[in-house]
């Protein structure tokens, strides 16, 4: 079958798959919505992209999940590909709106992107599958705000028993349970999630790894040692409970998708904020000017939808609109102006 499209720009690769945007060659053939991504491995080595294509087609639509367009194979440079045609995301992953926010987001949005995530969880489950990899990379962001889970290479069904130690995940996200007893059932994604939505809210990831720890070492932490990861103070009191319910190491005690879209932190609208003084906005990520705060605001649409919240004001005092903030930088650019003068007088 001759080849009705050929790739775009590239949006991404990792260790086994690229992602780039579909150009087609062939409009009135192509039944795909532009723009539309297509992810691709080598035929030999597609084994996760095929299992992802597979469980992508057994879950069927949902709002939280990407939709998966179809698949096909081609040749390129002598070398055999496997497609598959995905809902292209404009935001990218949660993980790149962390980093252009500063790093950190409002609890309103938390809230909203952690609904979305257990909706669509709940959906994976129900359906009789675990994800085996969230994380913020693995989330991707829409232009209308909307967050979805995507990348189900890793993906098992329920009560399917490994007979092999098979690693699945990414260390600093997994259970202590799939570390210690190669368990991975519903509950492996819950913790991942609460490891997730501490991230969001404090631009760190749950675990601290020292420079001299490696990921054996890490992995040892979580799976044999009491600790856990430290909820974040900042976060309300519904805020510290919910993540208190994702993060029990004993899976069978950890709250279900289900259970916990009906806790107060996902039921309930976020309480206002009391007013507080603050020379420095907390969140003004290290070593960026306030001058650069309209490149960081490119894309805004993500926050933008968060209730509440603008997508600048990631950087910006509480309670001092965005249109001001030309004001204040001739403010403080007069005081500087002026204490040097002072100073140089005497």
């Amino acid at each position: 079958m001759k080849k009705n499209w050929v790739r775009g720009e590239s949006l991404g690769s990792g260790s086994a798959a690229t992602v780039n945007i579909v150009i087609p060659t062939n409009p009135s053939t192509h039944n795909f919505p532009s723009p539309t991504a297509v992810k691709s491995s080598l035929f030999l080595t597609s084994y996760s992209l095929k299992t992802e294509k597979d469980v992508l087609d057994i879950l069927g639509p949902s709002p939280n999940i990407i939709k998966c367009y179809g698949n096909d194979c081609t040749v390129e440079n002598g070398k055999r590909y496997y497609n598959v045609f995905l809902e292209y995301a404009a935001g990218g992953s949660l993980a790149d709106q962390l980093k252009k926010y500063g790093g950190r987001f409002p609890e309103a949005c938390v809230r909203q992107c952690t609904k979305s995530i257990l909706e669509g969880l709940k959906h994976i489950h129900s359906k009789g599958y675990v994800h085996c990899d969230v994380k913020p990379q693995n989330i991707l962001v829409f232009d209308n705000g909307v967050v979805k889970i995507a990348d189900l290479g890793l993906a098992k069904r329920r009560g399917e028993i490994n007979r092999e130690y098979v690693c699945r995940g990414t260390p600093m996200y997994m259970s202590p349970e799939s570390l210690t007893d190669n368990v991975y059932e519903s509950p492996v994604d819950i913790w991942a999630l609460g490891c997730t939505i501490v991230e969001m809210i404090t631009g760190e990831h749950a675990w601290y790894v020292g420079s001299c720890e490696n990921t054996w070492t890490l992995m040892n932490r979580i799976g044999i040692g009491e600790e856990l990861p430290k909820i974040p103070q900042e976060l309300s009191q519904q805020g510290k409970d919910f993540l208190g319910k994702c993060l029990v190491k004993d899976p069978n005690k950890r709250w279900t998708a289900h259970m916990l879209l009906n806790h107060p932190f996902i039921k309930n609208p976020l309480p206002q904020p009391l007013p507080r003084k603050t020379d420095r906005p907390a969140c003004m990520p290290k070593g960026i000017p306030c001058t650069h705060q309209a490149k960081m605001g490119e894309g805004k649409d993500f926050l933008d939808k968060c209730p509440g919240k603008s997508a600048t004001p990631a950087c910006m005092p509480k309670g001092i609109p965005c249109t001001h903030q030309d004001k204040m930088r001739r403010h403080c650019i007069k005081v500087v102006v002026m204490k040097r003068k002072s100073t140089l007088s005497r």
